[in-house]
């Protein structure tokens, strides 16, 4: 161990610092209370035998500075005194001292007490061990030792407000196992645990800065931040994540894309904050997965994260798409289902922040389809505008039955489509 010694007299330093050699340790100098303060700042050290009587600072209020400047990093602090009463005593256990040696020092002793002392820092060291394995394991998921979702949450906020600081772009990667299912159902949970803990180290092997952020996000959900990575930066790393994936060349018969463990990937990047949250560009890159699920799988999607309005509009009529794109453009972010079961996937999937449907929808009609969104609890609160032929006093009647916020009659009028969408939105 390196043992501070602080002692103003040139004789019992001498002395205490053969005791200390002979005991088997690296003894440390300061002969005074201002230069032991300084030697602690700039020297780790694991122990101190501090002289309690010294002209400046003393032993006592050395000790209570040492101990202020250390904070939670304890290490063992002996007084030596030539005083033995009570007083001195609580004196210098409350100082911060851990042990008291009257002088003379007998060299027997100080050994002996060096030696307690060394016992109780293993136990401090072997403590703090633990504590940061803890610390791992509450951080990491226990199959994949990728960071957990809780982890991912505290370390990504602290790295958005950085970005926001800084005026860095940011980027967001949501990345799914295609056909996990049918892998588990084929193969069996062991080999699908065995699979994920695979397409974690592609993931991992491939996000090569220090500073990005991988964690399992869900079942066969893995989530990344990218921070300081611009819209072709992310776009690069999301092919190169896809390919490392596919490499690994882990079988899947069962896969509708491929023969190999394939991933599908949604990623969203961002430079502006303001007004902003991260949950949003998390949402983002969910919705850019979704397409890349919908566009055959084993591929990226990356976009650049608006803060525009999301409309999901049900309708497969081309002369209300065209008057949607006309009025709405860069006004809001329409995305489009051709029926009723495409509408309530996109839904419960995208969460957008309204639903244009029209009634007369093939297959499940929209008045189904509203009904069955606003019993779910994440779609129930998102408002539903229905649109037909039918007269507004009949949609109303209808819409009331289903839960339906609002109901607009066809051939619609941008204008009042636009006041109808802000009034339940805001401004657009």
């Amino acid at each position: 161990m390196k043992i501070l010694l602080v002692e103003d007299s040139a004789t019992l330093r001498h002395a205490h610092c053969s005791y200390i050699r002979s005991a088997g340790h690296t003894p440390i100098i300061a002969e005074s209370g201002e230069q032991a303060l300084q030697l602690v700042e700039k020297t780790p050290v694991d122990m101190v035998i501090m002289d309690v009587e010294m002209p400046g600072l003393d032993g006592f209020e050395t000790t209570r500075l040492m101990r202020e400047w250390l904070g939670k990093d304890w290490i063992p602090i002996i007084f030596v005194t030539g005083k033995s009463d009570d007083q001195s005593f609580r004196q210098g256990i409350d100082a911060g001292g851990d042990d008291y040696l009257i002088k003379p020092v007998s060299p027997v002793i100080l050994g002996a007490k060096i030696k307690a002392m060394e016992r109780i820092a293993e136990m401090r060291d072997q403590l703090r061990r633990l504590n940061a394995e803890l610390e791992t394991l509450s951080q990491r998921d226990a199959l994949t030792q990728v960071y957990n979702r809780r982890s991912f949450d505290d370390l990504s906020q602290r790295q958005w407000l950085l970005a926001n600081r800084r005026q860095e772009p940011l980027s967001v990667l949501m990345i799914d196992i295609d056909h996990f299912k049918l892998y588990n159902d084929f193969y069996g949970h062991p080999s699908g645990d065995t699979c994920l803990v695979e397409v974690a180290g592609a993931i991992q092997a491939t996000l090569k800065r220090p500073s990005d952020i991988l964690a399992r996000y869900g079942g066969e959900e893995f989530i990344a931040l990218l921070p300081d990575t611009d819209l072709a930066g992310t776009r690069q790393v999301a092919d190169a994540v896809c390919m490392a994936i596919r490499d690994r060349g882990v079988s899947h018969q069962r896969s509708k894309t491929s023969r190999v463990v394939t991933a599908s990937i949604g990623a969203a990047c961002t430079t502006h904050f303001a007004g902003r949250s991260l949950q949003q560009l998390i949402n983002a890159a969910d919705k850019a997965l979704y397409k890349s699920k919908q566009t055959g799988r084993n591929r990226a999607t990356v976009e650049e994260f608006s803060p525009l309005k999301s409309l999901l509009v049900a309708d497969n009529d081309r002369q209300t798409l065209n008057l949607l794109s006309r009025n709405l453009n860069g006004l809001c972010q329409i995305i489009t289902a051709e029926n009723g079961e495409e509408c309530l996937d996109m839904a419960q999937s995208l969460l957008p922040d309204a639903i244009l449907l029209d009634v007369n929808l093939p297959g499940m009609d929209g008045l189904a389809v509203c009904e069955q969104l606003k019993q779910v609890a994440d779609t129930a609160s998102i408002p539903i505008v229905l649109i037909s032929t039918l007269k507004r006093a009949e949609q109303l009647r209808l819409g009331e039955q289903v839960g339906a916020s609002d109901c607009l009659e066809k051939p619609l009028d941008g204008q009042q489509l636009k006041a109808r969408l802000e009034s339940h939105l805001g401004p657009l």
